[in-house]
């Protein structure tokens, strides 16, 4: 709680409800007791410094103290922190100048670079001019550091604990380090039964305001309110404050403190922290366990195992109740086939239609957590979420995040980090029908069918996943299809780790098989490392029989079949500058037959996952087929 008085702290005030609110830890009642001390004997606080005490002070050490230290001392000359590795802050005669007893400058300026930052520089020669405060510690040191300064005059404070062998904490003033030991004195004693004063009641009040405030759609202000609730430990603060940090930061791993152990928020809370577990592991490595918290009873145990399964193997839904449930179960059948946008669409205009399982739960938070619908929920689109009044509240509703995905094809001639190295791209449609459908027409004899896609660690890419299966020939080229449909009503399969070959002798295109029922279109496109188009293949068929395809190589064009003039390459490119080609023949193509890729889709991994038979035919009697294999390692 900051007070100031004519735009100044007030030291006095401050102090003293520290004073008052003050209660021993809980685990410093017996050694009291044993000690035969009172709290009446333990006051933190000492008589304010006259001025001239200040004065001679400033005097030995040769300068004027930083201004809130200076007002500091002037209303108590001295105190004792319970609590923390600095036990005691000397009065004005006891300070003196660090020195740098320990030799730690020379440590510090060896590790300074031409690239280090200047708080780095100004940390390696704090050591020799600091002003040392404390006077009792368990090896630490409160250090004022006069060649680190602000506008204001303040030195910055550091708190070094020579047993950590860390870097000393920083604070941009001493008034910022009590503020922030009084906070830490709170937090320590949240939980104490009787633990009740004016402050403890104010923070709790602002914590009920913020959850209107971000009910409402006003998240910011409820931020900042449950920020000060959190740092002085007030219980619900921080559950809140790590909801509103999970969407506003696009996911990642948050606690949500003890809300995690009330079921009413199981559903909603869990499976968030499953999908940061799944997604901390990396593959090889040993699985640490997932860890809910303390307090957390058997029955959200339980629950939290089952959770985890069905988030690793992506079968988890979020499924809430009522309006909102159902819009929720709307948009996941959108997202499942690649539509990312229209399922967002939909989610947003239920929003206001939502409404807690509980009081304390701020959003729907369990969306994060869908393995489906989760990466729908992008950072701006979690602001959009939060800005949004909910649960009955009403507000302003705020301007729509543009659309993620681009219209139809040109994009796949754009750098991108989601498709394989060099950028290339294989890829299947198929006209009038039901991803379920690519299976019984194009997929592996004997494959399982569609199946989820797997969890991906932070920093995946989609080639990371191909493997050469071991049961294939060498000449076998199976594609690893992300299985969707388009808006305009084609099934697609986009490989998402297109091998580095091209379409070549034995290549079969699967556009025949794929068109049993109707038509279909393959394209195969090939990067240099720079990223100069080198093949561009693209096939189409009707009722099983290929009307048409062409391979482009260089300049080269190998054709089979009347291919349309507005698909010809000669004449799509003809004036075409060499860096449009990839651009223009796309254009073409989507033109012609209204095809798309979802690109948001493609690049979360969201899509269900199809292992097609091989793209090349077995060698014929008399044909040959080389292949090499390269064995990477590295010379001990």
């Amino acid at each position: 709680m900051i007070e100031k008085t004519e735009n100044r702290f007030d030291w006095q005030q401050f102090l003293r409800r520290w004073q008052e609110e003050w209660v021993p830890a809980e685990d410093d009642v017996e050694d009291m007791a044993e000690g035969g001390v009172t709290l009446a004997d333990l006051a933190l606080a000492a008589p304010p410094a006259a001025e001239a005490e200040i004065a001679a002070a400033e005097e030995r050490l040769g300068t004027r103290l930083p201004p809130s230290y200076r007002r500091f001392l002037g209303a108590s000359n001295g105190w004792r922190l319970d609590g923390g590795s600095v036990y005691r802050l000397g009065a004005a005669h006891e300070i003196d100048w660090f020195g740098d007893p320990f030799g730690m400058t020379p440590a510090y300026q060896e590790g300074l670079t031409e690239r280090s930052t200047e708080q780095e520089v100004l940390l390696a020669g704090m050591w020799r001019r600091a002003l040392q405060l404390e006077t009792d510690s368990d090896m630490s040191y409160a250090l004022l550091d006069p060649g680190d300064t602000d506008e204001d005059g303040e030195w910055a404070l550091y708190v070094y604990k020579g047993w950590s062998g860390e870097h000393p904490d920083r604070y941009p003033s001493f008034h910022a380090y009590m503020q922030r030991m009084y906070q830490d004195f709170h937090s320590d004693r949240a939980g104490l039964p009787g633990f009740v004063n004016d402050t403890t009641r104010a923070l709790d009040a602002d914590v009920e305001r913020a959850r209107e405030e971000a009910l409402s759609g006003r998240w910011e202000t409820a931020r900042e309110l449950l920020t000060g609730a959190e740092r002085h430990g007030r219980p619900r603060a921080r559950g809140m404050a790590q909801q509103l940090a999970a969407l506003s930061n696009g996911g990642g791993h948050h606690g949500f403190g003890e809300l995690v152990a009330d079921p009413r928020y199981t559903g909603e809370l869990v499976p968030v922290l499953a999908a940061a577990h799944l997604r901390d592991h990396r593959p090889g490595s040993v699985p640490h366990r997932f860890v809910l918290g303390t307090g957390t009873g058997d029955d959200v145990t339980a629950a939290a195992d089952v959770i985890l399964a069905q988030v690793r193997d992506r079968s988890y839904r979020y499924a809430p109740g009522g309006a909102f449930g159902q819009a929720v179960a709307e948009a996941w059948e959108s997202a499942r086939r690649g539509d990312t946008d229209t399922a967002w669409r939909v989610i947003r205009a239920a929003l206001p239609s939502w409404s807690p399982p509980g009081p304390d739960l701020l959003a729907p938070l369990g969306l994060l957590g869908d393995p489906v619908l989760g990466p729908v929920v992008t950072r701006e689109r979690g602001l959009e979420l939060l800005a949004t009044p909910r649960a009955g509240r009403e507000g302003p509703v705020p301007d729509p995040v543009p659309d993620l995905d681009p219209p139809g094809l040109r994009w796949l001639a754009e750098t991108q980090r989601w498709n394989a190295p060099h950028g290339s791209y294989r890829c299947v449609w198929v006209e009038g029908a039901e991803p379920e459908a690519l299976p019984g027409l194009i997929g592996e004899d004997g494959g399982e069918g569609l199946t989820p896609p797997p969890v991906r660690p932070d920093g995946w890419f989609p080639y990371d996943s191909w493997q050469q299966r071991d049961d294939s020939a060498p000449w076998e080229d199976r594609a690893v299809l992300a299985v969707g449909r388009t808006g305009s009503g084609w099934a697609f399969g986009h490989d998402t780790a297109p091998r580095t070959s091209t379409p070549g002798n034995f290549f079969v295109s699967p556009a025949a098989a794929a068109s049993r029922d109707g038509r279909a279109v393959v394209l195969w496109a090939r990067r240099t490392r720079d990223e100069g188009l080198t093949v561009f293949h693209l096939s189409v068929a009707e009722r099983g029989e290929e009307l048409y395809a062409y391979t482009l190589r260089g300049a080269d064009v190998e054709r089979s079949g009347p291919v349309p003039g507005a698909l010809d390459p000669e004449q799509v490119l003809r004036g075409v500058d060499e860096t449009d080609r990839e651009r223009c023949l796309l254009t073409a193509v989507q033109d012609e037959f209204g095809l798309s890729l979802p690109r948001h889709a493609l690049a979360e991994g969201i899509l269900p996952h199809l292992t097609t038979r091989s793209w090349n035919r077995a060698p014929r009697e008399g044909e040959s087929y080389a292949y090499v294999t390269v064995h990477v390692g590295r010379r001990l």
